[in-house]
């Protein structure tokens, strides 16, 4: 019989759920880690993989003095007009401990580029994972194992298990219990691919229909958490929708690449040494594969439409938000050749990683021929992507008449080209469970769950987390924490 007993029981298999674990397994406890998919993952390792963090390594190196008080400043920037809704505990609980668990994942042994600059970030602070995201999830996979941690996944969870008012353990789908002595981590991710009752609860309206980049996280610990009577704080608020190409058909070269450490090292040794003529197709792999069409495209003239060749909403005033109304709830980017030509160097570019590269349309016809289609003719064009013809004419001469009586450059001049499908994406929900500094779950009027921790997005408790590589930041810190705080629980 499998044993089903355990000092501290791990809800979800992303970053902060690994970390949680690992965290907990080196300070000497039983534990086990509960995977609902096949694979581990989440959405660490679906992520660029970029980190924001002060006071690194990276930054002495470059002359950088970053401390936490100025990292905790430049958040409320990042924040604007929501900062008065921030939890600004938890921000002061991040910006102090991501250093040391920045430093963790180093001693793993992944690698990082950088930094580089975001503004308002008054100093280089993000850091890039290379090879790729699943870095971390191979790191972390590996230092479990040699700590004993066991990891089950096909495994979810549908209930806590509760002695008066003290979470003891969780029962899964198939009925079985598992026993916690010390605690219960929940760190199963957001909702962001919840179904219609939870979206409508906690979102506008106008994202209750747009899908979640992680199809699996479905607010699972959200609702474990509050049938143990806590709360889900921001639940209103998303980083989306965002428009993304669909992913390749078959894997990119980089996330190909294996991410043992001696090839990450050589790989940030090339990003650091080598030309960028020799440099760039592997950049470029990277850019086309996993990021968003720059709006900037849009402002020049490029038109949307859907799979029925119909243009159907004003491209220059939030076209993501009406993508997911529309057949199939995809759409494609035309263009003709004169605004193509200006998409072949700075600044015009299609897409870009924060301070890693910029991808132009070369790129993509050499990186992403799926997505990325070119003819003499409209109805050349629509025949590769099975668009009817006479529609997308339609909508193409109805477009230029209107770009005429406005005084802008019509789109006449072929070749012709299309982008796409793109579709409209939710990246995180930010609504998490209400929690104190030490990551233990609470109820609504303050008072702690005894045994039940929460850490990610589960576990975000009203912390706003805006600006590229908060949130992976955050995941890592917080399972940290939290895997300490269920470690030294007092025992059942």
């Amino acid at each position: 019989m499998p044993k089903n007993t355990f000092d501290v029981v791990v809800v979800g298999g992303g970053g902060s759920g690994l970390t949680a674990a690992l965290t907990a397994g080196r300070l000497g406890r039983e534990v086990v880690l509960l995977e609902k998919n096949p694979a581990l993952g989440g959405t660490t390792g679906l992520s660029v993989g970029s980190i924001s963090c002060n006071s690194t390594p990276q930054q002495k190196a470059a002359g950088i003095s970053d401390s936490p008080d100025e990292h905790f400043e430049d958040m409320g920037k990042f924040a604007g007009a929501l900062e008065p809704r921030d939890n600004l505990d938890l921000r002061r609980l991040y910006v102090e401990n991501v250093p040391e668990a920045f430093r963790f994942l180093m001693d793993l042994g992944i690698e990082f580029m950088g930094p580089v600059p975001e503004p308002p970030h008054r100093y280089p602070r993000l850091h890039n994972i290379v090879p790729h995201s699943r870095g971390y999830i191979y790191r972390l996979v590996k230092h479990c194992r040699r700590e004993g941690v066991e990891i089950r996944t096909n495994a979810p969870v549908v209930e806590l298990l509760r002695d008066g008012d003290r979470v003891t353990g969780v029962r899964l789908a198939d009925g079985t219990e598992i026993k916690a002595r010390r605690g219960v981590v929940l760190a199963s991710g957001d909702y962001s691919s919840a179904d219609g009752a939870l979206k409508s609860e906690f979102l506008p309206e106008a994202l209750c229909d747009v899908e979640g980049i992680n199809t699996t996280s479905t607010g699972d610990g959200q609702r474990l958490g509050r049938d143990a009577g806590s709360e889900v704080l921001n639940p209103d608020l998303a980083w989306g929708p965002e428009m993304r190409f669909i992913a390749p058909p078959k894997p990119s070269i980089i996330t190909r690449i294996p991410p043992i450490r001696p090839f990450a090292r050589l790989v940030n040794w090339a990003i650091k040494n080598l030309p960028q003529p020799i440099l760039r197709p592997f950049l470029m792999s990277f850019v086309t594969t996993f990021l968003a069409p720059s709006h900037g495209l849009f402002k020049e003239g490029a038109l949307l439409v859907n799979s029925e060749g119909k243009r159907f909403c004003d491209e220059r005033d939030g076209p993501q938000h009406t993508v997911s109304a529309q057949p199939g709830r995809t759409a494609y980017i035309l263009m003709d050749d004169a605004m193509a030509r200006k998409f072949t160097a700075w600044p015009h570019y299609i897409s870009t990683a924060p301070g890693v590269a910029y991808a132009y349309l070369p790129d993509y016809q050499r990186n992403r021929k799926d997505i990325c289609f070119k003819a003499a003719t409209v109805a050349a064009l629509a025949a590769k992507v099975n668009l009817p013809a006479k529609a997308l004419q339609e909508t193409l001469d109805q477009a230029n008449a209107e770009a005429r009586d406005s005084g802008r450059a019509p789109l006449s001049e072929g070749p012709f080209y299309l982008l796409g499908p793109l579709k409209s994406w939710i990246c995180f929900t930010e609504g998490g469970l209400k929690v104190d500094k030490t990551l233990q779950v609470l109820r609504g009027d303050g008072s702690p769950i005894t045994g039940l921790f929460a850490a990610g997005s589960t576990g975000q408790g009203g912390l706003l987390l805006e600006g590229h590589g908060h949130h992976l930041g955050w995941a890592v810190t917080s399972g940290r924490i939290a895997g300490r705080s269920a470690a030294f629980q007092t025992v059942v």
